[in-house]
């Protein structure tokens, strides 16, 4: 059942903007339902409200959150808590897209054939082993290691955890890297360096924690992340200085090895079809795609 602190949530169709007094109610309905898609924290919803336009609503005793692609389709998230199942098929049947929904949902719930069920490929999280990427053990790992080397050799650098200390530093690479990257002018690149500035300024009240590499006295990296579920931690942004060979490699370690030691898994989210993005994650073989789905009812 959905928390007594969400009747300020109106009933469906009518929505309203997502907000961070909303965070209570929605850590609750994730810590029941355990999810296991990158999208499904609170911060990773509030800090692309922009970005997806994201409302939120009340269907039956469940919490539908409505969005917008890049392209400006609309959508729904699968719904959160209560009966799912009745809360999906309604929103299908009125000609609703519900994008996130996850193999489990698929399998179990989704059984009438007059819906689509599309496998989202580019939006496929990535799951991996916490210890792999923290210790990189055996062959499969050599060229990481062998890039961390090549690093350390030439730097003195120091992992810490984020704080408040780090935060100018954090900006001020972040503003560069953007830069370095050319990606001005680009809408979505912008919305995605936005939040990222954001969630590191309010890093606290968004439940996120990081961790930072100083080289030679300057922030040359960082990672944030939070936890997706008991046994999973998921990173949002990671950052690093272009070019310093190997500090990428090094910071991907040292959140591993530093943060959410009590996790089994890390999941680092979704290539977004991006060729290099796609070989970068794959090279360092995940135990699991988390599969995505977006289902649609059927035209006649």
């Amino acid at each position: 059942m959905i928390p007594e602190n969400s009747t300020e949530i109106p009933r469906w169709p009518a929505a309203r903007p997502l907000d961070l007094s909303d965070k209570a109610l929605f850590d609750a309905i994730f810590a029941l339902i355990q999810p296991r898609i990158s999208e499904l924290t609170f911060a990773g919803l509030y800090l692309f409200r922009a970005a997806h336009d994201y409302h939120v609503s009340r269907l039956g005793d469940s919490i539908v959150i409505r969005g917008k692609g890049y392209a400006g389709d609309s959508y729904c998230m699968l719904p959160l808590g209560g009966d799912v199942a009745a809360a999906c098929a309604h929103l299908l049947e009125g000609g609703i897209e519900i994008y996130g929904a996850d193999e489990s949902f698929v399998s179990a719930s989704l059984t009438d054939s007059g819906y689509e069920i599309i496998e989202e490929r580019d939006s496929f999280d990535y799951l991996y082993l916490r210890d792999d990427l923290a210790l990189l053990p055996g062959n499969r790992f050599h060229k990481k290691k062998n890039r961390i080397s090549y690093f350390a050799a030439r730097h003195a650098w120091e992992a810490d955890e984020f704080s408040a200390r780090h935060l100018t530093g954090c900006l001020e690479l972040l503003d560069g890297w953007g830069r370095a990257a050319g990606l001005e002018g680009n809408r979505s690149f912008g919305l995605e360096m936005g939040a990222a500035v954001e969630a590191l300024t309010r890093a606290d009240a968004l439940g996120l924690v990081g961790v930072v590499v100083v080289v030679e006295g300057k922030v040359g990296a960082f990672a944030v992340g939070e936890r997706l579920n008991a046994d999973t931690a998921v990173c949002h942004f990671e950052k690093a200085n272009h070019f310093m060979e190997g500090l990428s490699q090094l910071v991907n370690r040292e959140f591993c090895r530093l943060l959410f030691t009590d996790c089994r898994h890390i999941n680092r989210e979704q290539d977004l079809g991006e060729p290099g993005l796609r070989n970068a994650k794959l090279s360092y073989h995940p135990i699991e795609l988390v599969k995505k789905f977006r289902l649609r009812r059927k035209t006649k």
